[in-house]
C-alpha cells in the first residue's frame, strides 16, 4: 500500500498493511531541527510570515522532504499567505481578527472585531479564495496521490470565538443565543464554500479543527455543545461525506463528556487523544475503537520534549499494541510538533512506527 491507501483504510476502521504514520501539525523550529538531518542551508527558525521568499520555499521543500524520507503517510495543509501584515508582531485575517505572532507556535488571537449582533450583521464576510490553497496544491503536485492530503479547517466554535472574543462568546450563550446562532451560520457558509474549492483541488481528508476542551473537560456543557456548535459542524461533516472526503475531528483535552455526541455525528476519525487529559489509547480503543479511527496519543507535552529515545520508542510500541488490533489507528503526536519538542525524539517516533507497525497476518484468518 502507499501512504494514501493506508490512511484511507485506517479511516474506514480496517487494517492496512501497517499502521499509518502522520504529522498533524508541525512548526518552523522542528521542521528545521529535523530537516538538518536531510539538507543544508536551512533558514533560522522563525515564524513563516517573517521569512523572505527564498527561506519560505526552502522551509516548504524541507517539510516535504521530511514526509518523503521518513515515509509519513499523510501531509497536513492549511491556508498560507492569506493574512495581511499589521506590524512586525501582528497580522490580520480576512474576517478582521488580529493575531499576535508567537515564538511558541501558532499566532494568538488578540483583536476581535465584532462585539454584538448588530456589528455581525454589518460584517463583510470574506469569500474563500483558490490562491489560499497554495500549500494543498503544492502537496498534490509533489506527492501525486502517494500520500493522503489533509486540510485543517477551523470549526464553528474556533471561528466564532476568534471573531467575537472568548469571554464575549461564553456570556452570549446566556444573554444573546440568537447572536451565536447567526454567527455559527455565517461560519458554516464560509466553510462550505471553501470545501468546494478543496475538493476541486484534490483533497482526501478534511480535519475539522475545533478545540473545545481542557484537560479537565469541555469548556461548555454537552447541551450547549449540541445547541451552538455540533449541529453546525455536522453540516460540514455531511457535505464533506457527500463529496467523498473522510472527516477527522480535532480537539485537544478531555472529550469524554461529549464523546458520544462526536461518535453520533459521523466523523471518520478523532485526534489527537491527549494522554494527560484522560484520552489514553487503551481506554479510548476499548470504548469506541471499532466505530472510529483513532489518531495520535504520542505525548508531545513531556515525552517528545524531554523524554529519552528509549521512552519514546516504548510509548510508540505500546500505542501500536493497544490501538492497532482490528485496524483504525493512525500514529501521530498528541498535538502538533511544536517548538518545544526534541527533533531527535520526533525522528525516533517516526522510525519506531515504521519498525514495529506491520500487521502480521495468519494464514488461517488474517488476524494480527
Amino acid at each position: 500500500m502507499n501512504g494514501k491507501e493506508r490512511i484511507l483504510t485506517a479511516l474506514e476502521v480496517k487494517e492496512p498493511d501497517c499502521v499509518p504514520l502522520y504529522i498533524h501539525g508541525i512548526n518552523e523550529a522542528p521542521i528545521v531541527g529535523i530537516g538538518k538531518h536531510l539538507t543544508d542551508r536551512l533558514p533560522e527558525p522563525q515564524d513563516f510570515r517573517l521569512m523572505n521568499e527564498r527561506d519560505q520555499l526552502k522551509l516548504l521543500d524541507t517539510l516535504f522532504m521530511i514526509h518523503e524520507h521518513f515515509d509519513i503517510d499523510g501531509i497536513t495543509t492549511f491556508e498560507i499567505g492569506h493574512e495581511e501584515k499589521v506590524d512586525d508582531l501582528h497580522v490580520r485575517d480576512g474576517f478582521g481578527v488580529v493575531y499576535k505572532l508567537s515564538e511558541y507556535g501558532i499566532p494568538v488571537p488578540v483583536g476581535h472585531p465584532v462585539k454584538n449582533i448588530e456589528e455581525l450583521r454589518n460584517l463583510a464576510c470574506p469569500v474563500p479564495r483558490k490562491e489560499d490553497l497554495g500549500l494543498l496544491n503544492l502537496a498534490v503536485e509533489r506527492f501525486k496521490g502517494q500520500k493522503a492530503t489533509f486540510w485543517l479547517m477551523r470549526g464553528v466554535f474556533v471561528r466564532s470565538w476568534r471573531l467575537i472574543g472568548m469571554t464575549n462568546y461564553m456570556m452570549n450563550v446566556h444573554t444573546d443565543p440568537e447572536f451565536l446562532h447567526l454567527l455559527a451560520k455565517m461560519m458554516v457558509e464560509f466553510s462550505l464554500s471553501q470545501l468546494d474549492l478543496l475538493v476541486e483541488a484534490g483533497l482526501d481528508v478534511l480535519v475539522i479543527e475545533d478545540d473545545i476542551a481542557m484537560d479537565t473537560g469541555p469548556m461548555i456543557s454537552p447541551e450547549h455543545f449540541k445547541t451552538f456548535i455540533n449541529q453546525y459542524n455536522r453540516q460540514i461533516v455531511e457535505r464533506a461525506h457527500q463529496k467523498g472526503l473522510k472527516v477527522v475531528r480535532h480537539s485537544d483535552g478531555n472529550l469524554w463528556p461529549i464523546l458520544d455526541i462526536l461518535l453520533e455525528t459521523g466523523y471518520d476519525g478523532i485526534n489527537p487523544l491527549e494522554p494527560q487529559a484522560g484520552m489514553q489509547m487503551k481506554k479510548v480503543k476499548a470504548y469506541c475503537g471499532n466505530q472510529i479511527c483513532l489518531l495520535g496519543n504520542i505525548d508531545c507535552v513531556e515525552l517528545l520534549p524531554r523524554g529519552s529515545k528509549k521512552q519514546v520508542e516504548q510509548a510508540v510500541i505500546q500505542t501500536i499494541e493497544e490501538g492497532a488490533p482490528g485496524g483504525g489507528l493512525i500514529i501521530c503526536s498528541s498535538n502538533s510538533l511544536h517548538p518545544g519538542v526534541n527533533p531527535e525524539n520526533c525522528i525516533t517516533m517516526f522510525e519506531t512506527v515504521r519498525k514495529y507497525s506491520q500487521y502480521k497476518k495468519t494464514a488461517d484468518n488474517g488476524d494480527i
